[in-house]
């Protein structure tokens, strides 16, 4: 069997060929008249009528004075019927090729053919070839199948590969991007306003997440990555806008596992005068019209190992009750020690510095990773929750909901704290863990607390990343991105194949 690079070589050879003809191998322009598809849904109205259509070759069959190639495009697939005789003589001025050329065309290139629709003898729908141009000269061949693109590291690595030759891995970022577009669809239709905002930050802030740091020359200074989207949409709001939303990446410096990546795509969106209880009602309501949109179900047989049904009503769950039902936890009067017990008696770890705030929330996501749901979890403890308001019937809990479905929060809402004052004690005792040793804790951001001084109105803020995307498509969170980071590595035969770049 060749070796890739000996492949690589002959290609090579062809094109050099191709160029000798005064051929130009990767033209610009291209004339395509019809979508492959489209041949095949329309037979009835365009056979025997010319067309020019372009694709990757899929394979290709030279048999005497015919020649067989399939060609595909994002659309289908298509079969080209060649015949010595009917192909007209090149001008290779134009990246044209006769039939005495096509032994210059591999599997991969990339090309374009005019000629009648037809329907061969076997009953195939084609197009009988009259000119063909080489739109792009392939270099490497493509895997026939992903039976032969079966490692892991390589598919993440070349993902181009692993999405043309596995359907299912293609068609998920087909489904990601309805996704998107139902989240952005259904917001717009309830006339929020999507406003972009800055991914560099002084102080970064919305969430309990270890920021990366980058530095900007022009002003000399220290930037974090965005670790959420929460405190310069709720500034828009405190400008006076009243329903907005931004949908984009950002950063959490953490490990990677299944349900997390450093960098992912989440939205958020805040309302002026909803509270957390019309919040809950309003994006219930959107996410199961997401999932309509994107899977033509509410129904799901396996997420997570749980069968889920989102087409119901959503219970609402106190965490108080759920922690003392479950472990005989008191959250509002929590002991360090049987909190410790807990974990260690179902093999939980902490790492660091081992607050009673973390402990008690790796508690609850033993709970959380046993549920099924869906359900909501409502009345989080103030210390866990310190940009949610607290509740007016006890104010040792806070307006905060989670979706729980298959074992993980699906997405965090909260009636947002409004009170300058009691955000600045709120943040202070953040800004204390953090630095006593928690690299997680919120930073104290006083130009935040400076614009609850000049007022907010009460609002209703809500997010979900797109982890609710990767838990119902059923796939971890690195098969769920297009490119998800890995760590950079050049193999041998690449290294083989460019010695002059990397010289020993």
């Amino acid at each position: 069997m060749a070796t890739l690079k000996e492949l690589r070589d002959e290609r090579i050879r062809k094109l050099l060929e191709l160029k000798k003809l005064g051929v130009n191998p990767y033209p610009a322009t291209s004339h395509r008249s019809y979508i492959l598809v489209a041949i095949h849904d329309q037979f009835e109205e365009l056979n025997g009528k010319k067309v020019t259509v372009t694709g990757r070759i899929v394979t290709l069959r030279k048999m005497g004075k015919i020649a067989f190639v399939i060609i595909r495009d994002a659309s289908s697939q298509l079969q080209l019927f060649f015949k010595d005789g009917t192909v007209s003589n090149p001008n290779y001025s134009m990246s044209e090729l006769g039939f005495n050329q096509l032994n210059l065309l591999d599997s991969g290139d990339f090309i374009e053919a005019t000629g009648n629709v037809i329907k061969t003898q076997t009953g195939e729908i084609s197009v009988e070839v009259i000119t063909t141009r080489i739109l792009s000269k392939s270099l490497r061949p493509m895997p026939t199948s992903w039976d032969g693109f079966t490692n892991k590291e390589e598919r993440l690595r070349r993902r181009y590969i692993d999405i043309n030759v596995n359907k299912a891995v293609y068609d998920r970022f087909v489904r990601r991007s309805k996704f998107w577009q139902s989240t952005r669809d259904f917001l717009n239709m309830e006339n929020f306003i999507e406003i972009n905002i800055p991914v560099l930050e002084h102080t970064t802030g919305g969430a309990d997440a270890n920021p990366f740091i980058t530095h900007m020359n022009a002003l000399d200074q220290d930037f974090y990555l965005r670790i959420s989207h929460e405190l310069p949409l709720k500034r828009l709001i405190g400008a006076g806008y009243e329903k907005i939303y931004d949908i984009g990446p950002r950063f959490r410096n953490e490990n990677y596992s299944d349900e997390h990546l450093p960098e992912h795509i989440a939205f958020e969106s805040y309302t002026a005068y909803q509270d957390y209880e019309e919040g809950m009602l309003f994006y219930e309501r959107m996410m199961k019209k997401v999932a309509l949109d994107t899977w033509g179900t509410l129904q799901f047989d396996s997420v997570n190992g749980f069968k889920i049904n989102l087409d119901q009503p959503w219970p609402v769950v106190r965490y108080p009750d759920i922690m003392k039902q479950r472990f005989d936890v008191n959250v509002f009067n929590p002991d360090i020690r049987q909190l410790a017990t807990i974990l260690k008696d179902n093999n939980v770890k902490l790492d660091g510095n081992i607050t009673t705030t973390r402990a008690l929330d790796s508690v609850w996501k033993i709970i959380r990773r046993e549920s099924a749901g869906p359900f909501w979890l409502v009345h989080e403890p103030v210390s866990i929750s310190p940009l949610a308001k607290q509740d007016p019937t006890d104010n040792r809990v806070t307006q905060r909901f989670h979706p729980v479905i298959a074992g993980t929060e699906m997405g965090n809402g909260y009636s947002e704290l409004n009170d300058p004052l009691d955000q600045l004690e709120r943040f202070k005792e953040q800004q204390h863990l953090r630095d006593t040793g928690d690299a997680e804790a919120q930073m104290l951001d006083i130009d935040y607390v400076e614009m609850l001084e000049y007022g907010m109105p009460p609002a209703c803020g809500w997010s979900y990343s797109e982890r609710y995307f990767w838990m119902l498509e059923g796939v971890t969170a690195r098969e769920g991105v297009p490119f998800p980071q890995l760590k950079t590595e050049i193999d041998e035969v690449t290294k083989s194949i460019y010695p002059e770049i990397f010289k020993k």
